[in-house]
């Protein structure tokens, strides 16, 4: 076994951005209805399954955020996981034009005040169980209340800051 040689991290920001950038995630939105309107984000840095008892997922947000401080006070934040081909909807979301964000978005309700985004593989109703400071962002801890799910459809992978789809074998087809 060889042993690494790694530089040490110099604090260079755009650096360290692209080496993170090697790790594929999934892209999720997370929304809900807040005063009448919907409100929303997208994010890259979201996990699942970080506990089954209770069931928790997480998700990071920058604290300069203006849209998470209203999210976080809703009764219920809709967590949609976008499918393939839907990269021009999660720039869509995450632009800065407020006031467009939500035009021609297909939005889904299920009684409560989280609010989905249809024709995607995965939804989850939750609630805020927690957050934690984690530098310049707040990791937000998610209980799931209720799921949805579409097997047939793909998620969106952002990977080397642009938006993918998953690469399916022949296996996986089988």
């Amino acid at each position: 076994m060889s042993r690494a040689e790694l530089p040490l991290y110099d604090n260079d920001t755009a650096e360290l951005r692209r080496a993170f950038s090697f790790f594929p995630s999934g892209v999720v939105a997370l929304l809900a209805e807040v005063e009448g309107q919907p409100q929303g984000l997208v994010a890259s840095a979201f996990t699942v399954g970080v506990s089954m008892d209770p069931p928790l997922v997480s998700c990071a947000v920058q604290r300069t955020s203006t849209t998470w401080p209203l999210l976080r006070g809703a009764a219920r934040i809709g967590v949609t996981v976008l499918a393939d081909g839907q990269g021009d909807l999660a720039r869509q979301l995450s632009g800065r034009d407020r006031a467009r964000r939500f035009d021609g978005v297909p939005l889904r309700e299920t009684g409560s005040s989280a609010r989905f985004i249809d024709g995607t593989p995965l939804w989850l109703e939750c609630r805020l169980y927690a957050e934690h400071p984690a530098g310049d962002h707040t990791i937000a801890l998610l209980e799931v209340t209720g799921i949805g799910v579409l097997p047939e459809l793909e998620p969106l992978v952002f990977h080397r800051s642009d938006f993918r789809a998953l690469q399916l074998t022949q296996e996986d087809l089988d």
